[in-house]
């Protein structure tokens, strides 16, 4: 992964806050971009203690979270129709061709979508 910039999606937030060594050399000193829908996501999860909520706040506050617009919108209504993929994900995606930052995901169904620039992580 080139530059200083990484868009992530949700797993990949998952797994380095689960302590993935690899994931955190590979982040590490990258300004991480994320959708309003990770961070949903991340908040949302049933049985969050506090312990877990604060950690993920903490989180949350080094990172750039991009909130939806109109761009962000009409390119998630034609992600949605052109492929077979949930409603978060083509936000994700269209989040990530918006704001022109590859995505970083381990979700190989992200690759059905043409002209998203992609990296996959594979956990090991």
């Amino acid at each position: 992964m080139n530059g200083n910039r990484v868009f992530a999606d949700t797993n990949i937030i998952l797994y380095l806050l689960s302590g993935n060594k690899k994931l955190a050399e590979l982040l590490n000193k990258k300004i991480i971009y994320l959708s309003f829908i990770t961070e949903l996501e991340l908040l949302g999860y049933e049985g969050l203690n506090k312990s877990d909520k604060i950690i993920i706040q903490n989180f949350l506050n080094e990172c750039r979270i991009i909130g939806i617009n109109e761009n962000i919108k009409k390119n998630t209504i034609r992600i949605k129709q052109k492929n077979k993929i949930k409603l978060p994900d083509a936000i994700i995606a269209a989040t990530s061709r918006f704001i022109g930052i590859p995505l970083i995901t381990s979700d190989k169904g992200f690759k059905k979508i043409k002209d998203l620039d992609l990296n996959l992580f594979e956990i090991q």
